[in-house]
């Protein structure tokens, strides 16, 4: 009762091939991923810097300016309007930025286009074979 180890062995190498490309291309695949998340964490934490920077100097902006409005105008009948135009100048901004930003979340690329691209490669070679 010998078993034939060479046949079994013949049956399982294309199957094991096929499963080790597969892993082999998965493995390719997560890495990229590894390395679109690292890049992404990257350009958001620096824009989170330069943003929070920017609207810290620009609120001190704003209310120096509004206290230097303030100052000139408070001794003319003027000073509610002034401070009211300014108000609403405010108002008009923040929702202009606003607006804005929910357009740029709406628009914006896709995180991992370059991984779904390969991915979307690997199913056309697959179908192919």
């Amino acid at each position: 009762m010998t078993i034939d180890t060479s046949s079994q062995r013949a049956d399982h190498g294309p199957l094991r091939r096929i499963f080790g490309s597969v892993f082999a291309i998965l493995q390719t695949r997560l890495e990229l991923v590894g390395i679109e998340l690292a890049e992404e964490k990257s350009r958001l934490l620096s824009v989170l810097f330069l943003g929070l920077a920017a609207m810290m100097l620009a609120l001190m902006a704003l209310i120096a300016l509004t206290a230097l409005i303030a100052i000139v105008f408070w001794d003319t009948p003027w000073r509610l309007a002034a401070l009211g135009t300014i108000t609403g100048v405010y108002a008009l901004a923040a929702l202009a930025c606003g607006l804005r930003a929910h357009h740029a979340l709406r628009h914006s690329p896709n995180v991992f286009s370059a991984t779904l691209n390969e991915f979307e490669k690997d199913r056309e070679i697959f179908r192919k074979q």
